[in-house]
């Protein structure tokens, strides 16, 4: 089970933290990633990083201002989210799978999601 949070309304500019908690198995076997899906739009990704968390990508709409992290001994993921825009407003997944993958059927885990809305 995953279980997002953090979200909330930010004026643009600014930074917020999300956090993703897992429960019901070894999280460290996996890797896990950040989605996100905006209104109207599919779902996309944002970030990945492996079981190791020596390795993460990122889509290119966010790289150098978002960070994802994980600790594994707290079964947790985070996204590290600066220099928020507008077109940032989206709810956002956190999932986990096996590897790495740049597509949602990618990922057997999934949480529910949590709101970021991003305002002028």
């Amino acid at each position: 089970q995953l279980v997002e949070s953090g979200g909330m309304l930010v004026q643009a500019g600014g930074s917020l933290r999300l956090s993703c908690a897992a429960s019901g198995g070894t999280f460290s076997n996996y890797a896990a990633a950040w989605f996100r899906q905006a209104p109207g739009k599919d779902r996309e990704f944002v970030a990945s990083v492996i079981w190791s968390g020596r390795y993460s990508d990122y889509a290119d709409s966010v790289k150098g201002r978002f960070t994802i992290s994980r600790d594994n001994a707290r079964n947790a993921v985070y996204l590290q989210m600066s220099s928020l825009k507008p077109e940032d407003t989206a709810i956002y997944y956190c999932a986990a799978g096996r590897a790495i993958a740049f597509r949602p059927d990618g990922y057997d885990y999934w949480g529910q999601g949590t709101s970021v809305t991003v305002t002028v």
